[in-house]
């Protein structure tokens, strides 16, 4: 099977989104904070679920 799903392309589109909201003044702080934290754990629960095999390995 091949993905054609990038998560840290998706993550990118997400967090501009967000930024761009709040930007925009349609949410508090607190509400930015609260949806960022729920971005990111959305963001690592999709990593846990990959397989990893998009991620080029690390040197050293």
């Amino acid at each position: 099977m091949t993905y054609n799903f990038d998560p840290d392309r998706w993550l990118d589109n997400e967090l501009a989104a967000l930024d761009h909201a709040r930007c925009q003044q349609k949410m508090t702080d607190a509400e930015y904070e609260n949806r960022h934290a729920a971005l990111m754990a959305r963001y690592d629960a999709m990593l846990e679920r990959l397989d990893g095999t998009y991620q080029l390995p690390s040197e050293g």
